[in-house]
């Protein structure tokens, strides 16, 4: 109640000076009554406000929160001045969220007067378009995922919502991704915090995650438990399901949800003690090598009854990736698709130096995944997916570009339900009701409403990297090559990605590793151990002594 009254002060005070002014101008002076006039209007305004169902943060801050919609009216003006972009590693800008939240409130994105980038940058990039630009592209790209391995593949959107799970997320802005999901026809990633019947209200297709905490799936001990696993992953609602080695915002770190997150809810879903930190291991205890974790997905797989299987993580050692290709020749075993999480990716709170220091952007470790598959010649049977700042046409067609078949978002999709980067994700304190458990704040937050937003930010973005699609010649997004985009590498110089950055050829790793610039990194994998078969460090040197002999 307290978090209330101090939320909706200035309607709060206004009632309490109409009563009095009331009470004052019938019994002591009709002059009191002038004072109505002032704050009965903002009493009553804040009513409206506290019981509108269309904007979240004058539902949660009656009155006071109105001051907000001047810089919804300065943004035009102010937005030259603070540009964002898809690549670099500086946090969302006032620009790229007004981008999503036009995107999802149906209001228009269309820019006058051109660019507003200087295509001098070091950072500019842009898509080659074609003279013979294509009419009829596909309006709605989809990715079939599944190999000959799956009993129940799947058909995937090619911009989907990345893991985000409930206990940092609100009941209701789970329900809201949902509804999105379920309207705009893409999937919804769970995120390593368990299956919520929140997630299943509405018919989202669900991707489960499960972390090294296998929340929700877990005996007393916090191990696998096959048949919880196996209960949930068979829903109808559960299309695909993930295995989550790292994420990129704090990679090798876990996850820690503080106790006064974990209501007994939040410990019901997860099969954990309420109102106890929620720490996830930093590593798996149901396997320790490339083969056991091959094995692990191919249990999920049957025990989910055929579903597509993948695995996520941000990229480490380049060795690791390709312990992992010789780990799938070896046992035979081919998960259908592989997320990338970038170095540059979000959570609701990370250690500094493992957001800023630790794991590789998205670009870089796309491209060595993408080389690794290709490489191996298994790309055709294992979909890659490209996770971590992406929320324009552009990022996805860059992703596309450089390997990815499909893309996942995470604060874009929370932007689009109501988001404002107050940074108040790990203190419960959220003012839009997306990541608190306070329910007073999630009643702000109207799932139908920010539901269909979401999906409307979604499709919107689709449209405008198919529009890119039809610019280049092209008719799907899977057409989309890294010769398609020119980078600017210097103020004199741009170059397209292919020559930029290195893209193997099919099944070089298998025919003749040591003339890629991997050989090193080849040789050191393997498949029953994530550690490497020689010292790296004496390999080149022994390297450097021969090339110079």
């Amino acid at each position: 109640m307290a978090d209330i009254l101090k939320r909706a002060i200035i309607p709060v005070t206004a009632a309490v000076l109409s009563v009095l002014a009331l009470v004052l101008g019938v019994a002591v002076h009709a002059g009191w009554f002038w004072l109505l006039l002032a704050t009965l209007p903002v009493a009553m305004l804040g009513i409206a406000d506290y019981y509108q169902r269309t904007w979240v943060i004058t539902r949660n801050y009656p009155v006071a929160g109105r001051i907000r919609w001047l810089f919804y009216l300065l943004r035009p003006y102010l937005r030259r001045y603070i540009v964002e972009d898809d690549l670099n590693g500086t946090p969302f800008s006032f620009d790229a969220r007004g981008l999503v939240h036009a995107r999802a409130r149906g209001e228009t994105d269309t820019q006058p007067f051109g660019t507003e980038r200087d295509t001098n940058d070091a950072t500019y990039h842009w898509v080659m378009h074609s003279i013979a630009a294509t009419e009829n592209p596909d309006p709605a790209p989809r990715v079939e995922v599944g190999n000959d391995q799956t009993k129940q593949p799947y058909s995937a959107s090619v911009l989907n919502i990345s893991a985000m799970s409930f206990g940092s997320l609100s009941a209701n802005a789970i329900k809201a991704l949902n509804i999105g999901a379920k309207k705009g026809g893409f999937y919804h990633d769970t995120g390593e915090g368990g299956l919520s019947e929140h997630h299943l209200a509405h018919g989202g297709d669900l991707v489960w995650e499960l972390g090294s905490g296998y929340f929700g799936a877990r005996d007393r001990d916090g191990r696998f438990d096959a048949d919880a696993f196996a209960d949930g992953a068979q829903h109808d609602a559960v299309r695909m399901t993930e295995i989550k080695l790292s994420q990129g915002a704090k990679p090798g770190h876990g996850g820690l949800l503080p106790g006064a997150k974990v209501t007994e809810e939040i410990a019901r879903v997860r099969k954990i003690p309420a109102h106890e930190d929620c720490l996830s291991p930093r590593s798996h205890s149901a396997f320790s090598t490339p083969v056991g974790m091959l094995e692990f997905a191919a249990k999920m797989r049957d025990l989910s009854g055929g579903k597509p299987v993948g695995i996520k993580l941000c990229i480490g050692q380049p060795y690791e990736v390709f312990a992992i290709m010789k780990a799938i020749m070896k046992t035979g075993i081919i998960p259908e698709f592989i997320v990338v999480d970038g170095g540059e990716g979000g959570t609701g709170a990370a250690p500094v130096e493992l957001s800023d220091w630790v794991g590789m952007p998205l670009t870089e470790g796309l491209i060595l995944m993408r080389n690794a598959l290709v490489g191996c010649g298994l790309k055709d049977r294992i979909r890659l997916v490209g996770s971590g700042k992406v929320y324009s046409g552009m990022g996805l067609a860059r992703n596309i570009a450089i390997g990815a078949d499909w893309c996942n978002a995470a604060r874009a999709f929370m932007f689009s339900i109501g988001c404002i980067q107050a940074q108040r994700c790990h203190l419960g304190t959220c003012p839009t009701g997306v990541t608190t458990q306070n329910a007073s704040r999630q009643r702000g937050l109207i799932p139908e409403v920010q539901g269909a937003r979401a999906a409307r930010f979604q499709a919107k973005t689709i449209d405008a990297l198919v529009d890119m699609v039809a610019s280049a010649g092209l008719t799907h997004p899977n057409e989309i090559g890294p010769h398609h985009l020119m980078h600017r590498a210097g103020p004199e110089n741009a170059s397209t990605l292919d020559r930029l950055h290195p893209f193997l050829p099919r099944g070089v790793l298998l025919e003749a590793p040591q003339e890629t610039i991997y050989a090193d990194w080849w040789a050191a994998a393997q498949a029953d151990s994530f550690d490497p078969a020689t010292d790296l460090m004496e390999m080149r040197s022994c390297s450097t002594r021969q090339a110079g002999d």
